[in-house]
């Protein structure tokens, strides 16, 4: 069935969550690497746990929590890093091979939008700064729902902007357990496993694994 429009996942995907403290957190010293690594951690978690308990804070606020914990778990007790490293997170940097592939598949009259936990503002300004907004058709924020990913309901979200069934809709994700979320939801999925982590959710029996986004280019010709 022919593909009707390509579906993006934002944070880990089109933009580098750890940019942040790469770019702000240098004072940190050797410890930058796990901090950034527990903040991600702690977010998502939070993410679940809130969807879990049928209850909904805001992404930004979820984001500032999971940053307190981090900081907090290394002994970090600085307001000002913390300010900045959240200002930071307003402008992550895209992974180099997305401006290239956004347009790329653009080339071929894809549809092009945005599926993401985080808040409309974070993501109008972040993809903004990030110079890749203009390639993208919409940006779709779970907000209005108050429910994160991977309840069906986000995904849910994208199938009707699309308007088409699930079938001809393709999503992109490097996280797994969104990328098994939407491949159960009946997305063609493609999973973007940049480092070369383990694979799990079975993710490899019901999504396409690819290194970069440059290579879903050639997938969805």
């Amino acid at each position: 069935m022919p593909i009707r429009a390509v579906l993006f996942d934002v944070y880990g995907t089109l933009l580098d969550v750890h940019s942040a403290i790469a770019r702000e957190g240098k004072e940190l010293g050797p410890t930058a690497d796990a901090v950034s690594r527990l903040w991600r951690q702690k977010q998502l978690e939070y993410t679940w746990v809130w969807s879990l308990r049928g209850a909904h804070r805001s992404f930004r606020a979820l984001t500032e929590a999971a940053l307190d914990f981090a900081l907090t778990s290394h002994g970090i007790h600085s307001a000002v890093l913390r300010d900045r490293l959240m200002t930071a997170y307003e402008k992550l940097d895209a992974f180099p091979e997305v401006a290239e592939a956004l347009t790329a598949l653009r080339a071929q009259s894809r549809c092009l939008a945005a599926l993401s936990n985080g808040d409309p503002d974070m993501l109008e300004t972040g993809l903004q700064a990030a110079g890749i907004r203009t390639s993208l058709d919409a940006v779709l924020s779970v907000a209005p729902l108050q429910i994160f990913k991977p309840d069906r309901k986000v995904y849910g979200l994208g199938r009707a902007w699309v308007g088409a069934p699930a079938e001809e809709i393709t999503f992109v994700s490097a996280n797994a357990w969104d990328a098994a979320g939407a491949a159960g939801f009946g997305f063609r999925t493609f999973w973007i496993n940049r480092i070369g982590q383990p694979e799990e959710y079975d993710i490899a029996g019901h999504a396409t694994v690819i290194g970069s986004l440059r290579d879903l280019v050639a997938h969805v010709a």
